[in-house]
């Protein structure tokens, strides 16, 4: 098979081979990760679809949020993105693909499992980006936890203060300032609707996004602006190595999609700047699933 015909074949277009067994204390930076995720650095290229947009994305310093902020960025958009403080080596190096693109990055350090932090965050984004567009909600929480009977009440409580609560905190935050024509992008997970024994908080999280998603959409839908979902299956973020996964099934982490590999999150952004752009101006209240083919429905 010839190297570009290779290339477009999703089997082995992105990294296709059994990853290293690692971990990291939590929340994990992604330049440490073995391989290093792939959000598209060097290889998305924008054509104006979100042209002078201004966008806050929660988790934006790595994995699916830091490919999102690329894409947006070379789309067009000015782009502020939160993140936990000990993520900030990550957070900067986003900042700088955001400026290499020519447009205006804002970080925002931010715990979003506290509601006044994600007031703060909101009024710190609109301040600086003079307004807001679009709302991309991606901070997320994962811990792997083999029996119910070892789930804690604080990591319940923080997986839905960050995964879910953090959503209501921001959009009330930031509604005021959104006009007809905005956007707000949810991110929830295929756990939502194939969960595995030992994410079960997470993936009722997951599954309370997906309605958070549909209600709000159909809330702000007179307003004329428009609530989607992206659910991805496993991606290969820092999430997966400060907990979110049994260390032993690292190594085989997405191996047993219909892709046999796990997707990249490069492999995402397009979704999201379809999502955020005027070419789904008809597409609310639905969830998009980027899965390796696990299907989620």
């Amino acid at each position: 098979m010839k190297q570009n015909e290779s290339k477009k074949n999703p089997l082995n277009k992105y990294y296709n081979k059994k990853y290293p067994t690692q971990s990291q204390p939590y929340p994990g930076t992604q330049h440490k990760m073995r391989p290093v995720p792939d959000c598209g650095e060097d290889t998305y290229i924008g054509c104006n679809k979100l042209l002078n947009r201004r966008a806050l994305i929660t988790g934006g310093d790595s994995g699916i949020g830091r490919a999102v902020a690329i894409a947006f960025a070379r789309e067009g958009a000015d782009v502020a993105i939160s993140y936990m403080p000990d993520e900030e080596s990550d957070a900067r190096e986003v900042a700088q693909y955001i400026m290499d693109a020519g447009r205006r990055a804002v970080l925002v350090p931010c715990d979003v499992a506290d509601e006044r932090a994600c007031v703060k965050m909101v009024e710190a984004a609109r301040r600086e980006l003079r307004g807001l567009d679009i709302i991309v909600l991606n901070a997320g929480y994962q811990q792997y936890c083999e029996s119910i009977m070892d789930l804690t009440t604080a990591q319940l409580r923080r997986t839905f203060d960050i995964n879910l609560f953090s959503m209501f905190w921001t959009v009330r935050a930031a509604l005021p300032y959104l006009k007809a024509g905005a956007t707000i992008i949810t991110t929830t997970s295929i756990q939502a609707y194939k969960p595995s024994a030992g994410l079960i908080d997470y993936a009722c999280s997951k599954a309370a996004i997906k309605a958070f998603t549909h209600a709000l959409a159909k809330q702000l839908a007179p307003r004329g602006i428009r609530v989607n979902g992206v659910a991805p299956g496993p991606i290969w973020t820092a999430l997966q190595v400060v907990g979110g996964q049994k260390k032993s099934k690292i190594p085989e982490f997405g191996s047993d999609t219909p892709l046999r590999r796990a997707g990249q999150p490069a492999e995402l952004a397009a979704t999201y700047v379809l999502l955020a752009s005027d070419a789904s101006s008809y597409t609310t209240a639905e969830i998009y699933g980027v899965t390796g083919g696990d299907h989620t429905n």
